[in-house]
């Protein structure tokens, strides 16, 4: 039965849930995000690999599920040459998001090179706030963040109560590259053009590059910046009880995770 309503998130017992779902499949999770939350739940994706095959999972699950795609007009070409195969391929429901900021305005006032001299600002116009506006009225938001990914997602959980009675869901959280590979190819999907030649998490162009042997799979990510996240997974925090069952936990150790092949 479908745990809909106003204030489904407060009335979700998430530890409960995160404990059911670390042995759930994805698709499962994603039957229950659809029961639960639709018509309010979407699916943001950069068309990064976890992104496409929770999208290609949801066509058969929850197929109406809104795709939000923020267009932060610094994509690689090869990105938007995948978005556009994608689409036409398995007809995803894809919502294209670009900033409020008209582009000939954003580079009057900051210059074509934002993104090197304040990277946090460039994130912010770009994508935080396309992505603010879009969330408003959602009640449950699906991304395709895994723990191995980088040693700041380890102790991630796969449902999260955040702010603003938003549930965001993350149903690839204890998955691997390998997972993901395995399941691209077991139903044929194409890899990334930009995959092949070393780039394991594909961003905007300027900001991206491929990673060294050994690196984690940000590592190309604003190397040599400081700068670990755009934001669009930062700017909401934790509800105030997530917040105190985190800082009750922080003693506990984090949860064992595969290793990265």
């Amino acid at each position: 039965m479908a745990e809909s309503g106003n204030g489904a998130a407060d009335e979700l017992d998430l530890a409960s849930r995160n404990e059911i779902f670390e042995t759930t499949p994805p698709q499962e999770i994603l039957r229950w995000i659809s029961d639960t939350f639709a018509p309010d739940a979407v699916l943001t994706m950069s068309f990064q690999h976890e992104g496409v095959v929770i999208a290609h999972m949801l066509r058969d699950v929850a197929p109406d599920t809104p795709i939000l795609f923020i267009d932060t007009g610094y994509h690689f070409p090869e990105t938007l040459a995948y978005r556009d195969e994608l689409v036409s391929r398995f007809g995803l429901p894809i919502k294209n998001l670009t900033s409020t900021m008209p582009r000939p305005e954003f580079i009057e006032k900051y210059g074509d090179d934002l993104h090197d001299r304040d990277p946090d600002l460039c994130c912010k116009i770009n994508k935080v706030e396309p992505l603010q506006l879009a969330l408003r009225g959602v009640r449950a938001w699906i991304n395709g963040r895994r723990r191995d990914q980088a040693g700041t997602r380890a102790g991630m959980k796969i449902v999260e109560r955040l702010q603003g009675d938003i549930v965001k869901v993350n149903p690839l959280a204890n998955w691997t590259s390998k997972d993901t590979y395995e399941y691209m190819t077991r139903f044929d999907i194409p890899t990334h053009p930009l995959f092949e030649q070393g780039y394991a998490s594909i961003g905007c162009f300027p900001c991206t590059r491929p990673i060294l042997a050994g690196e984690d799979e940000r590592a190309g990510r604003w190397a040599g910046r400081g700068k670990t996240e755009c934001g669009l997974h930062t700017f909401l925090e934790p509800a105030e009880d997530e917040a105190s069952a985190d800082t009750s936990d922080a003693t506990k150790a984090a949860p064992a995770t595969k290793e990265p092949s």
